[in-house]
Formats: structure tokens, C-alpha cells, sequence
């Protein structure tokens, strides 16, 4: 607009904002401009920092809490591929788990467990925080050196960190046996045997109908001869009363148990 057509109003500010800006742009000593520091970016504000990533979320890596060693824990674990429900990862995953649980059982011990395609689901029992903490980060190295050469590949095995969950009362550990011995429901499987040959279900001496026996005892081909049954069972007999006799007060399991839920 042409200066003599503006309200005198408007002059004031634009001459306002013309010696405002110069004086921004004086030259400080040494006949250098002075520079406003600083930047409209970054700093803390609504809708900053990284966005949330697409899908499951990653366990935070916070201190993990206090375990009391009378409650067995259920713990999750993610792994990087989709295979491990196969006859070709499988007993290696299986033997991983029980050389890790006779290493030092009287410190940690795995009670129970399911292998499904990407992630592992097990019980455990712990002397304490440290032997919880040091017999999962054992268990997943042993499993990683075990399978990653089979899958050629290197590196971290498992995704972010593992996921634990204390069960401190009877009614909890019923629920998480059913959880990871009946997995194979959740995602939709059928299965041939009335078991599942994948996880800890085939020695599991407290099913309904397999009074004081483990099923495989009774029928040993519910472990197929192509996932290397062994002649143990890999997992610990379990010593916390929760996990020893407490669950039992809210009924024996049966074989066709399956969860109702996600459990955590």
C-alpha cells in the first residue's frame, strides 16, 4: 500500500518493526552481527519426542521389581524369528531350556513351558531377584548361541527385554498353567495329540486324565520321534507350595483347558 494511503497507525508499527530489526542486525564489538541464538525446534513441548512404534510395545527398560521366592513368575519371551514351532528349531530351543534349568536349580529352575512361532512362554522359580534376573539373561543366551547358527544369523535373539509377571496366589497359578500349557489354543491351533508335543504339557503329572502320571508315560508317541523326544523330562519339579500343591485347591487341569483371556 502506498505509504501516503496507510493509517497513521500503521506507519507507527511498521516503523516500530523497521528499528526492531535493525537493532538485531547491529554489529556487535569486532564488527561482527550479533546472532539471536537459540531455535523454535526441540525443547519440551505437546507432541515432542519419538512417536510410539506400530504394534506390540517393548517391555520399559526399568528396574525390575522385588521377587519374593515363594511366588513363581510367568515370563514371556519375544523372539526375532517365526520359526521356532518347527521340528527343525524346536528341540533345540527344548534342550536349551533344560540345560539351563539343571545348571543351578537350586537357585533358578524352569517349571513349565510352550514355544509358539515368534515368542516363548515359561514358569519359573527363583531364589531371588538376582538368580531371577541372572537365570533369564543364561537362559537367553544359551538359546540364542543354540539357534541362530541353525537360522545363520547372529547377534540378539530375542526382542527387547523379557516380560515377568509374579504369581502370588494360588488362583494366579492355576490360571498361568493353563495359559502356557493351552497357548496353543490362543492362536488358533489344532492338534492331533491331546497334548501339546511343543510344550512341557506331555510331563505334566496333573492332568485330569493322567491321574499321578505324565501323558507321555502312558502314550510316548505324543511327542513325535521328529522332534527328538527326549528321555527326561526338560523341565524342574517345582519346590514353591504355590506351584507344588496350591494351585490344586481350585481343581486338577484337564487336557482340554484352554485360556480365556491374554494373561500378561
Amino acid at each position: 500500500m502506498p505509504a501516503h494511503l496507510r493509517h497513521p497507525a500503521q506507519t507507527a508499527t511498521a516503523s516500530s518493526r523497521a528499528k526492531a530489526s535493525a537493532r538485531k542486525l547491529r554489529p556487535a564489538a569486532g564488527g561482527q552481527l550479533a546472532l539471536r541464538l537459540g531455535s523454535a525446534w526441540g525443547g519440551r513441548r505437546v507432541g515432542a519426542g519419538r512417536k510410539p512404534a506400530v504394534g506390540r510395545r517393548l517391555v520399559p527398560h526399568r528396574a525390575r521389581p522385588a521377587h519374593n521366592r515363594a511366588h513363581p513368575v510367568h515370563v514371556t519371551l519375544r523372539a526375532v524369528c517365526r520359526s521356532l514351532r518347527t521340528q527343525f528349531l524346536f528341540p533345540t530351543v527344548r534342550k536349551a531350556i533344560a540345560l539351563a534349568t539343571r545348571r543351578s536349580p537350586e537357585s533358578f529352575r524352569v517349571i513349565e513351558f510352550s514355544v509358539q512361532g515368534d515368542h516363548v512362554h515359561l514358569i519359573v522359580e527363583a531364589r531371588d531377584k538376582a538368580a531371577l534376573i541372572e537365570g533369564m539373561r543364561g537362559l537367553c543366551i544359551r538359546i540364542a548361541r543354540a539357534v541362530n547358527p541353525l537360522i545363520q544369523r547372529s547377534g540378539r535373539f530375542f526382542v527387547g527385554r523379557w516380560h515377568g509377571r509374579a504369581l502370588t496366589s494360588p488362583r494366579a497359578v492355576r490360571n498361568a498353567l493353563v495359559y502356557v500349557l493351552g497357548n496353543f489354543g490362543k492362536h488358533g491351533r489344532h492338534l492331533t495329540s491331546c497334548v501339546d508335543p511343543y510344550s512341557s504339557a506331555p510331563y505334566f503329572e496333573h492332568f485330569r486324565e493322567f491321574p499321578g502320571r505324565a501323558p507321555v508315560a502312558d502314550q510316548p508317541r505324543l511327542v513325535p520321534r521328529s522332534l527328538d523326544p527326549p528321555r527326561d523330562s526338560p523341565v524342574a519339579l517345582p519346590r514353591t507350595w504355590l506351584l507344588a500343591q496350591g494351585w490344586r485347591r481350585h481343581g486338577k487341569l484337564s487336557v482340554r483347558d484352554r485360556p480365556r483371556h491374554s494373561h500378561g
